[in-house]
């Protein structure tokens, strides 16, 4: 097979190596052929002009054969201790190998925590970037010595698909013992087919088992992999899967598909750059691929999502540990999946809080549905009345469910900027009953039971604290002000990112 001249334009490439292809499962030595290929690869696509950032997972590996300990612990602080043992041999050795090509490296250790402060976050992208600029080879590991199962990223997979989206990567690929998605474990399974293609991971993941797939030295799986290729992908990320015995399929998968991308494309000049695959859906590549009589390298490819999360949605969902919980009803949960909604909620459409958390921490957004086969209620008919106050702009009275007309429209006047009335007065005192102190936050109107079932659907960042959101829930956003004694914002909730749509 002849490989083609022409050649992608420069791209910011991503590749995960796990622990199983950088260590032996069983002596727990390098595997110096595997990480020697692998450096090869970097030093070929850097040789094009591309970008290569190096996620590596292998510290307590690597730990375990320097210490002489047969297999990996179940404590943490033994784990902790291994992964700090491990890690500076680890980064030796990448340096060691890179350095025979006079080709630099740096280390960067992150956990969740720490870039779940906004701040630090920009700070982590803007030196992944600067590194990229000079000429470096980030190689990105989890600083497991000092990470906790509540700011732990859980594995590299995750870990590699949250930095792709960070730096705004074109490709990730995640290297592993098999080369690509599997129905079932081709290990064991003879009957396994490969998925060539994948545009929906929650759709895959009906056809295939990932159960059994890893090993006895990582954390993850193919189950893993699928959640990083979610992450990555609605980042607009391409998403690969390989195998690790190869790593030279990553230049040839490029190669593949910049080939077809400027087959597929009718040409307009010299000069006209290529344009990204996602912009081509209707050309069938593979019919492409056979045209020109070239074998498709072995791989699974997720294609990105063609309207790719802001860069700040992205972060509030993937890298923030939720501090607690806000209810919201159906209506509201309608609303939110509309684009047009910016990802905004106003408390009218909020049913409870739980949990403790401060105004700039991230929540996860609960929806409550009635069971399937339980009884309808009035109640029901209420979440209807977000949609109308959704479209309304600030302060703007509304007519309230189950209020008859007159009595509705009666009560604009008090409600009015220029107005006040005793009726006002009397509504607030009302309200102040059910006010519990700010520390210690409630959950009311939720009417939890056997006939209401609570889904989690997305995550966004809190404008109010707990107890403030808790005041003021089922109520227009009118009502922020007068019973805050402040309204930064008319929405309780912003930047929230729906994972699981209506």
């Amino acid at each position: 097979m002849s490989r083609p001249a022409k050649r992608e334009p420069p791209s910011t490439i991503v590749i995960k190596l796990g622990t199983s292809s950088i260590v032996h499962e069983e002596t727990h030595q390098p595997l110096l052929s595997i990480l020697s290929a692998v450096v090869e690869t970097v030093i070929n696509l850097r040789s094009h002009g591309h970008k290569v950032v190096l996620v590596s997972s292998g510290a307590i590996g690597v730990g375990l054969r320097t210490m002489d300990i047969p297999q990996r612990p179940k404590s943490l602080s033994k784990k902790q201790a291994l992964a700090a043992i491990g890690q500076g041999r680890l980064i030796a050795l990448w340096d060691n190998l890179f350095g025979q090509f006079d080709q630099r490296t740096a280390q960067v250790l992150l956990t969740r925590g720490d870039i779940s402060d906004r701040t630090r976050y920009l700070n982590a992208v803007n030196t992944l970037k600067e590194l990229l600029s000079m000429g470096v080879v980030p190689i990105v590991n989890e600083n497991d010595t000092i990470s906790v199962s509540e700011i732990k990223f859980g594995d590299n997979d995750t870990l590699s698909a949250i930095t792709s989206s960070m730096i705004h990567a074109d490709y990730l690929f995640l290297l592993t013992d098999v080369d690509g998605l599997y129905t079932s474990n081709p290990r064991k399974d003879p009957s396994a087919k490969k998925i060539d293609e994948v545009t929906s991971v929650a759709a895959i993941r009906a056809q295939v088992s990932t159960s059994t797939l890893g090993s006895s030295l990582g954390t993850g799986g193919m189950e893993t992999k699928l959640i990083a290729a979610e992450i990555a992908t609605g980042a607009g990320v391409t998403t690969i899967i390989t195998s690790s015995k190869q790593p030279s399929v990553i230049v040839d998968t490029i190669d593949y598909y910049t080939t077809l991308k400027s087959t597929s494309v009718p040409a307009s000049g010299a000069a006209s750059p290529v344009p990204p695959l996602q912009k081509h859906k209707q050309v069938d590549l593979d019919q492409v691929s056979t045209s020109l009589s070239w074998p498709r390298p072995p791989h699974t490819v997720f294609k990105p999502s063609s309207i790719p999360m802001r860069d700040l949605k992205a972060w509030t969902s993937h890298t923030l540990y939720p501090a607690g919980s806000v209810i919201i009803d159906s209506g509201a949960h309608a609303v939110l999946s509309r684009r047009e909604s910016g990802g905004r909620l106003l408390p009218v459409g909020v049913l409870g809080v739980r949990g403790s958390f401060a105004s700039g921490q991230a929540v996860r957004i609960v929806v409550r549905r009635r069971a399937e086969g339980a009884p309808l209620e009035d109640e029901d008919i209420a979440p209807l009345t977000y949609s109308n106050l959704a479209g309304t702009t600030p302060c703007t009275p509304v007519l309230e469910p189950g209020a008859s007309l007159t009595s509705s429209v009666a009560s604009l006047a008090p409600l009015s900027r220029s107005g006040s009335s005793s009726s006002l007065v009397d509504d607030m005192t009302s309200d102040s009953q059910t006010i519990m102190d700010d520390e210690t936050p409630v959950i009311e109107k939720t009417h939890e039971s056997e006939g209401w079932d609570c889904v989690e659907v997305g995550r966004g960042l809190a404008n109010y604290n707990s107890a403030q959101i808790s005041r003021v829930m089922g109520l227009n956003s009118s009502r922020i002000a007068q019973l805050l004694g402040y309204a930064d914002t008319e929405y309780v909730v912003e930047n929230i990112t729906v994972r699981v749509p209506a």
